[in-house]
């Protein structure tokens, strides 16, 4: 079993690596606002972030990317508009949700919202219809750029490939391993999350990975070159 200083220096060097080879990510685009990364936070739920883009584009022609706007439009018209996201109809009911609670809870002020300590956040946001902890903590991280752990099917894909932990150890086990081992800097969350998803998306993937091209591939024991 690895000492707590072991898994420490090891996610250093993973993450070294996964910089020396991607370089930064520059998650999430300046032009975006918070309220705008909080809507992908709920859009990219189940869907590539290309189709995201698409419904970005659409809610962002319309006008409906604050809060206020997002209160009063119809919930149908907010659905045909985010179509491209995929479960569109779902995803609007959430939306709607969220400007609920912002105008119910912080009179439709985000800057409100991020004034509570991080434990209180996560706890309101959790309470949001459509909002689990991924998202929540997406909105936590990148929102509110509050330094928490995003954990997300890429971080469990990779990280089990490397022997760090089980595929199916629980959201918050997972959360505690970068949380319990790294400094708590919301930049170097920042990028190590975007650079593990460049990992997982790019050549880490789930059925065919490019274990060749991997820049992790000597700690790998799952690695194709391993045997």
């Amino acid at each position: 079993m690895q000492s707590q200083n072991d898994l420490t220096v090891r996610l250093q060097d993973i993450y070294q690596r996964l910089y020396a080879r991607f370089g930064p990510q520059h998650w999430w685009p300046q032009r975006d606002g918070a309220f705008e990364i909080i809507v992908g936070a709920v859009l990219t739920q189940n869907t590539a972030w290309t189709n995201v883009e698409k419904a970005m584009v659409n809610l962002r022609r319309a006008r409906l990317l604050t809060p206020t706007a997002l209160r009063r439009v119809p919930t149908a018209r907010l659905a045909r508009l985010i179509r491209p996201a995929g479960y569109f109809n779902l995803k609007a009911k959430k939306l709607k949700a969220f400007a609920r609670f912002l105008f119910a809870t912080h009179r439709g002020s985000l800057a409100r919202l991020f004034r509570l300590d991080m434990a209180t956040l996560r706890a309101q946001l959790l309470a949001v219809y459509g909002v689990g902890p991924e998202t929540a903590d997406s909105i936590i991280l990148y929102a509110a750029q509050q330094p928490i752990f995003v954990v997300d099917a890429y971080t469990r894909r990779v990280f089990a490939r490397l022997g760090v932990a089980r595929d199916d150890a629980a959201y918050d086990e997972w959360q505690r391993l970068f949380m319990e081992n790294l400094p708590h800097r919301e930049r170097l969350f920042n990028e190590y999350h975007a650079l593990i998803v460049a990992l997982g998306k790019n050549i880490c993937q789930k059925r065919a990975p490019r274990c060749a091209e991997c820049p992790l591939g000597d700690l790998c024991p799952t690695s194709c070159g391993s045997e």
